[in-house]
C-alpha cells in the first residue's frame, strides 16, 4: 500500500524518466510534492525502494530506476490484486490483502520507557502498538519508546514524547541512539566515538557526558522519528 505522497512521487519520477531519460533532482521532487525539506523526499524514496517500486543504481548520482507501477504490481507468490505492505511485528514486509481491507498506517510495538536523563531500568517488554504513516519510518525493523527525563531537550526531545527507533546494533558518531549500558540500563543519548571509548552525550548542559569502554555499551537502535501529543 502506498501513501498519497509515495504515489505522487512515483508518478513524477516515472513521467520525468519517460520525458527526459534522467531522474529529477531532490530539489525538483521536493518542489513537485510541495514538501518543506529534502529529508521528506529521502524517506519517500526509501519507502518506494523497500516496496520494490524503484531501485537506486550504485555509483551514479541521481540514478533511479522505476521497476513497476502500483496498478501492474503482483509480487511473486501473491494472489491477484495483492501487493507488499509493511504491517505487523516490528514493521516486517509481508504480503497483505488490498489496501481497502487494511487499516491505515504501520503497526509499531511500544517497548516501554527510555530515559533521557539518568539511565533507568533496561527496556521493558512490549506493552502495546501504535499506528504510524510509512513516512515516519526508514528501511528495516522499528519499535517505539516513551521518553522520560529532560537530558535531550536541546535536540527537541521532551518528556512524554514517543521516539521511533530503527533496530540496529551499530551507529555513527553524532547519531542519537538507544544505548544499553552493562546490559542493565538503557538510555537515549547522542553517540560520540573517542578512540576506543564510547561517549554518551546529553543535549542539555545540566547533564555531563558519560564515557564508557566499548565492552560496556551495546547499541540497540537509532532514532528515526518522534511523536508528540499536545
Amino acid at each position: 500500500m502506498l501513501t498519497k505522497k509515495q504515489s505522487e512521487l512515483l508518478r513524477f519520477i516515472n513521467e520525468r524518466l519517460k520525458e527526459t531519460g534522467v531522474p529529477p533532482s531532490f530539489d525538483e521532487m521536493k518542489d513537485a510534492l510541495d514538501l518543506r525539506s529534502k529529508s521528506g523526499i529521502h524517506r519517500l524514496i526509501m519507502a518506494l525502494e523497500e516496496r520494490g517500486f524503484i531501485r537506486r543504481l550504485p555509483n551514479r548520482a541521481r540514478a533511479l530506476e522505476v521497476l513497476r507501477m502500483p496498478e501492474s504490481s503482483t509480487p511473486s507468490g501473491a494472489g491477484r490484486g495483492r501487493f507488499p505492505v509493511i504491517e505487523g511485528n516490528l514493521g516486517r514486509v509481508r504480503s497483505m490483502a488490498p489496501a481497502e481491507e487494511q487499516p491505515a498506517g504501520v503497526a509499531i510495538p511500544v517497548m516501554g520507557r527510555i530515559a533521557a536523563g539518568t539511565p533507568i531500568s533496561a527496556i521493558q517488554s512490549r506493552s502495546h502498538t501504535i499506528s504510524l504513516p510509512t513516512d515516519f519510518l526508514s528501511m528495516g525493523e522499528h519499535y517505539a519508546l516513551e521518553v522520560r527525563g529532560d537530558s535531550m531537550i536541546e535536540a527537541g526531545i521532551f518528556e512524554d514524547d514517543t521516539v521511533i527507533i530503527r533496530k540496529q546494533d551499530n551507529a555513527e558518531t553524532g547519531d542519537i541512539v538507544v544505548a544499553l549500558i552493562d546490559d542493565e540500563e538503557a538510555t537515549l543519548k547522542r553517540l560520540r566515538k573517542r578512540g576506543a571509548s564510547i561517549a554518551l552525550e546529553a543535549a542539555n548542559p545540566a547533564y555531563e557526558t558519560r564515557i564508557f569502554g566499548p565492552d560496556r555499551v551495546r547499541i540497540q537502535g537509532k532514532l528515526v522519528s518522534l511523536l508528540r501529543r499536545y
